[in-house]
């Protein structure tokens, strides 16, 4: 029996994944910054955004992809931990313990006054974290060369 490589029409899959992918970094975002407040942060962000990454690598091949989205996940990474870090580091210049963090309000237009705090960057640098290394991963374990 002869075995042939047909590919099959994917323009359903991939279009549908245009409007999921979208819908999926769009909550993401909505966890990482809900996440001081509520059930959420930079952990799961990044998971559901590397999640949408991956539902793009299924519909589309990785060179369309990494055309798409040009970046170093290892070195995102690297850049996470040190936003991270810093932030920690930062309260020891106020004379408080590690990691501690602060908040104040300000007053943004349209949005009216507006808290923010440094936990929103040491989120950020999770966020980062986790997109990078889970990317990474699933990237080495996809690769076939």
């Amino acid at each position: 029996m002869k075995k042939t490589n047909l590919k099959t029409n994917d323009l359903i899959f991939q279009t549908a994944t245009k409007v999921i992918v979208f819908l999926i970094i769009i909550y993401s975002w909505h966890l990482f910054f809900s996440g001081h407040y509520t059930p959420g942060g930079g952990f799961i962000g990044g998971l559901m955004t590397s999640g949408a990454i991956v539902l793009l690598l299924l519909a589309y091949d990785i060179k369309t992809v990494v055309s798409i989205l040009p970046f170093d996940y290892i070195k995102m990474a690297a850049l996470g931990l040190l936003i991270a870090l810093l932030t920690g580091i930062g309260s020891l210049f106020y004379n408080v313990p590690f990691l501690t963090h602060t908040f104040g309000y300000v007053e943004l237009p349209l949005l009216g006054e507006t808290a923010l705090a440094t936990a929103v960057l040491f989120d950020l640098g999770v966020y980062l974290v986790v997109i990078g290394v889970t990317m990474t991963i699933i990237q080495t374990i996809g690769e076939t060369e």
